[in-house]
């Protein structure tokens, strides 16, 4: 009990530790000989590398159980969202207001869907194909260039009036504005049995003291998303495909007042009414063109 209580000197403490470092009559350092370290440091060697190999042949096995071509979980993906362009969010989803007789107001509008745009020129869509059978367009081998399939071109003077190639302005200065309306991609997704998707825009609820319907001009004709365009095979099987576009130009919005419009996607495989996901098969926004 005495021993315990001893009290020792710091350079006591410190001819121990020395000893416990190195031990010149056992040839202990840190408490082992070099023979007990040289087998220690292969026991963790030997036990690393064979955990890091288990690691890696799970890994390598997963591997080989995921196809590249198509993504996980995309099972839970039952109908496309949809996007708009020009798109401002304001703090209740997106809100478009602009002054026809200020510029300023809409310059930046219009910049947005000439940057849109930019990526559906000819140029950017000359590794595409063009596509005239309006039919769905299966590919079940991959017979372009480094192993991928065939995509469709879709360019915007499609888009005719609303383009910007014939009135940059995209109907904002005269108060007629075009907005874009696109679906975005699900792999392998089949919008219809037979007929194209097409986009039906209208009044959420009708402006006060008027009781005529939205009128509007679709481009491409009637609205519709040519059937070639699908399926989808996923951004490794077509690295170049580009989303086929809507445009709708609205002709009779009423000036000082807001509204709201919904552009919905009629197609037998695309719901609207979900009520957990606003942009699931349309699109809503509120609109105010001021004069």
């Amino acid at each position: 009990m005495a021993a315990l209580q001893e009290k020792k000197s710091c350079s006591q403490r410190m001819e121990e530790f020395r000893h416990y470092c190195w031990n010149p009559d056992t040839g202990q350092m840190l408490g082992r000989t070099l023979s007990r370290w040289v087998w220690i440091s292969l026991y963790y060697v030997a036990f690393y590398v064979v955990m890091t190999g288990l690691f890696a042949l799970c890994i390598y096995v997963l591997m080989c159980t995921i196809d590249p071509y198509t993504p996980d979980y995309q099972d839970q993906l039952k109908s496309p969202g949809v996007t708009l362009r020009p798109d401002v969010y304001g703090d209740k989803g997106l809100d478009i207001s602009y002054n026809i007789s200020n510029n300023r107001t809409w310059t930046e509008l219009t910049l947005t869907l000439h940057n849109f745009l930019a990526g559906y020129s000819p140029a950017s869509q000359e590794d595409n194909i063009n596509c005239t059978s309006h039919k769905y367009f299966f590919q079940e081998s991959f017979r372009a260039p480094n192993h991928t399939k065939f995509s469709c071109k879709f360019t915007a003077d499609m888009l005719q009036n609303c383009s910007g190639l014939v009135d940059p302005s995209f109907g904002f200065a005269e108060g007629k504005p075009c907005f874009i309306i696109k679906m975005n991609r699900i792999v392998r997704f089949l919008p219809s049995n037979s007929t194209a998707p097409r986009v039906d825009c209208a009044f959420l609820d009708q402006p006060h003291g008027d009781g005529r319907p939205l009128q509007v001009e679709y481009y491409p004709p009637n609205g519709t998303f040519s059937l070639h365009y699908f399926p989808y095979y996923g951004k490794k099987a077509q690295p170049h495909y580009s989303n086929p576009l809507v445009a709708a130009k609205f002709l009779n919005v009423p000036r000082n007042m807001q509204v709201v419009i919904v552009c919905k996607i009629l197609a037998d495989h695309v719901t609207f009414d979900n009520p957990h996901d606003p942009y699931e098969g349309k699109v809503e926004f509120k609109l105010k063109i001021q004069k």
